[in-house]
């Protein structure tokens, strides 16, 4: 087991820990930068604990940008970075009282820089070694000092590959409820950090055999049927599983392999023709819709796995034609076409069933995509259409565009200003 050294502290850091020591404070590197130290990883969060107060830190480092978060940490920036500076924990405004509230042994470590030696009173090493999550103390009262822990215990489980200490297991499986008191944005950011671990599966049985799941993300519990109107609640709970572990980690296509599969009502796709557009599963989207609103994600962010969700489920034919594999990516979108094919792919993985024709239509969207195009890709726009035509600003303007749009995907050899012309000229001499 590797142990953190001086020498590991970045510059900032070491300033850091230094000017509070210079005022006469106490400060400690705490936290997750120790106990990733300790397992060998790359440390991406550093925090400093210290017996300065909130005020105290913010007239110290009056010099360095800084903000502050949940009224007492003190969060300073440098070069993009922001490193956390806090009052130490508990009433007895020490270090020791500090560690015995944090969440996990393995979190709750300390290192002095100035005797470079680590402190830890809860045994984080120990547990380290035998790969457990353990709360500090008492389970009960770490999680009802902030019931988001709960999240935590399995988040770090999932992501160490660690397994959960008895005592704390049964406490989290009792007080399971008490997740419903936290905040949906701190939910939906542990929810993403398991999302995008190798495995996120894991987690999420964890979840579900604890009781976290049906307070968090109870949609995944429903019944849901499939295309002969009967599909367990356990299967398909074990495609969505499945599904997230095999497809690419992006949080988009994380997140709509999660929720791809909500109450389905049965069969979404349908065949694409030369001006037919893919099935989708409304129902699934809408529900993924609603999920995400209450976890408080962008309207950006939602848009773009609601998007995949209801687009995913193609039913690829040999005899589309190459302008309905235009029209497929344009109904898409360019930026998400390929999104859309690896969430497919891995749906259909999931369940065992054949890509072969996927993988074909994914050869001829490669082929296609320089050609399909959008109303702002023409080689005319708007207000050339009125001066061509003769009318004014107004509708009229967007369905002649979107004709033209339905030209150039048949023939996008005509996507040229002197044949566009030509055409609105056609149409202005034939009313």
């Amino acid at each position: 087991m590797k142990i953190m050294k001086r020498t590991d502290l970045p510059k900032v850091v070491a300033f850091i820990l230094q000017r509070l020591r210079e005022a006469d404070f106490q400060a400690f590197v705490v936290g997750g930068a120790v106990r990733d130290a300790h397992l060998g990883r790359s440390i991406t969060d550093w925090d400093v604990a210290t017996n300065a107060s909130t005020g105290e830190i913010m007239s110290l480092f009056g010099d360095v940008r800084h903000f502050t978060l949940k009224q007492t940490t003190v969060s300073l920036v440098h070069s993009g970075r922001n490193f956390e500076v806090t009052p130490f924990r508990g009433k007895g405004n020490c270090l020791e009282e500090d560690l015995a509230h944090r969440d996990f042994t393995i979190n709750a470590m300390a290192f002095d820089a100035d005797a470079e030696e680590c402190m830890d009173p809860h045994g984080g090493r120990k547990d380290i070694s035998a790969e457990t999550i353990r709360a500090v103390v008492d389970p009960e009262g770490r999680f009802l000092e902030d019931p988001l822990r709960l999240l935590r215990a399995i988040r770090f489980a999932n992501e160490l590959g660690f397994q959960i200490e008895k005592r704390t297991m049964q406490a989290l499986t009792r007080d399971a409820s008490l997740i419903q008191s936290v905040a949906p944005e701190r939910i939906r950011e542990e929810l993403w950090k398991i999302l995008m671990s190798p495995t996120p599966s894991v987690g999420f049985r964890m979840m579900r055999k604890t009781g976290l799941l049906a307070h968090v993300l109870p949609e995944l519990l429903q019944r849901a049927y499939d295309h002969h109107g009967n599909l367990p609640e356990d299967a398909v709970f074990t495609h969505l599983m499945e599904t997230i572990d095999r497809v690419k980690i992006t949080p988009v296509l994380k997140w709509a392999a999660l929720l791809h599969h909500l109450q389905r009502g049965g069969p979404g796709a349908a065949v694409i023709g030369d001006r037919r557009s893919p099935g989708s599963d409304k129902t699934s989207t809408a529900l993924a819709e609603k999920v995400m609103k209450r976890l408080k994600f962008s309207n950006r962010m939602i848009s773009k796995v609601t998007n995949l969700i209801a687009l995913h489920e193609i039913d690829y034919r040999a005899e589309w034609t190459d302008a309905a594999v235009r029209r497929f990516i344009r109904l898409v979108g360019p930026e998400q076409v390929m999104d859309v094919l690896t969430l497919r792919r891995a749906d259909l993985l999931s369940q065992d069933r054949e890509v072969a024709s996927l993988e074909k239509l994914e050869e001829r969207v490669k082929r296609e995509a320089g050609a399909a195009i959008g109303i702002k890709d023409l080689a005319v726009n708007g207000q050339r259409v009125m001066e061509v035509v003769g009318i004014s600003e107004g509708p009229e303007v967007g369905r002649i565009l979107a004709n033209l749009v339905e030209k150039v995907t048949d023939e996008p050899g005509l996507n040229e200003e002197k044949k566009l012309l030509a055409l609105l000229l056609q149409w202005r001499n034939s009313k």
